[in-house]
């Protein structure tokens, strides 16, 4: 998950991107704290909780889902999040001058996302100018660009064939990486001092390119014996990773150098545990 805040009215509000759901969710008491300027949003979120129910019964806390979100300390702790839809409703219960601007606000989000995927030509001009503005080569963003373009017919494949969105996806994705990388996805970002960061976002060339062979392989592997459920993909995805290992052995015999690496496009802040690629490999 991406952790990318925003503002409102200059005022900050923290937001996740839930790549594997393909959704974005948003901090409630950042929410709460714009429309009420209350000394406690915490506080004022928590009563209402308590007090107040939809017009069809439902419980306010039905719409939340807790993810750890980083505090003004810096660290970071659970926090109640609802998706732009979910808090349409709850900014309804929430007496305000700032509802109806906020409401399209978050209908903005939505509409933009609309967009994409009516041309999804737009989500990849975004993704390419954010990019850019970090300093990726053309090369690397066109790596980027096919590996995602990849992983969408994976994942596109995995929602027709029983994998749920979310956990599912997760699990499979990191049965993949683990058998082609030899490390898992989180041991794969502590190797390049990642926290938030997208693992991909931070990959070298090479990585891309064995990181696409591998869902490819997956699919292609998947599709061919029809695939349906978590133990039939699970064993598409050992075997996909598998190819993609056998070549990356094969290259790094010839070459001498490992694949798998801890270099990353993070910022230089600590040169202990920060490197940034000077260039693209290859």
């Amino acid at each position: 998950m991406k952790i990318l805040p925003t503002q409102f009215d200059g005022q900050s509000i923290r937001r996740v991107y839930d790549e594997a759901t393909d959704t974005w969710w948003f901090s409630i008491i950042d929410v709460v704290q714009v429309l009420t300027d209350s000394e406690n949003a915490r506080d004022y979120w928590f009563k209402m909780k308590l007090r107040v129910k939809l017009e069809d019964g439902a419980e306010l806390s039905t719409f939340c889902r807790q993810l750890k979100l980083p505090a003004a300390d810096g660290k970071k702790r659970d926090t109640d999040c609802a998706t732009a839809e979910s808090l349409l409703r709850i900014v309804q219960s929430i007496p305000s001058p700032k509802a109806e601007p906020i409401k399209l606000w978050l209908a903005k989000v939505g509409y933009e996302r609309m967009q994409e995927l009516a041309d999804p030509a737009l989500s990849l001009d975004r993704a390419r100018q954010t990019w850019q503005k970090h300093g990726r080569s053309e090369k690397w963003i066109q790596q980027r660009m096919t590996g995602q373009e990849t992983r969408n017919k994976l994942t596109d494949y995995w929602s027709e064939h029983d994998i749920k969105a979310g956990r599912e996806f997760a699990i499979l994705t990191n049965v993949i990486h683990q058998e082609w990388a030899g490390v898992s996805v989180a041991e794969h970002k502590d190797m390049k001092g990642l926290k938030s960061q997208n693992l991909r976002d931070h990959m070298t060339e090479a990585e891309l390119i064995f990181t696409a062979l591998a869902e490819l392989s997956t699919r292609q592997i998947a599709q061919s014996v029809e695939a349906t459920g978590m133990t039939e993909n699970k064993a598409a995805a050992q075997a996909g990773g598998h190819i993609a290992r056998q070549a990356r052995h094969q290259l790094e015999n010839k070459t001498g150098q490992s694949v798998v690496t801890g270099e990353n496009f993070l910022p230089p802040a600590s040169p202990e545990t920060t490197k940034k690629i000077a260039k693209d490999a290859g």
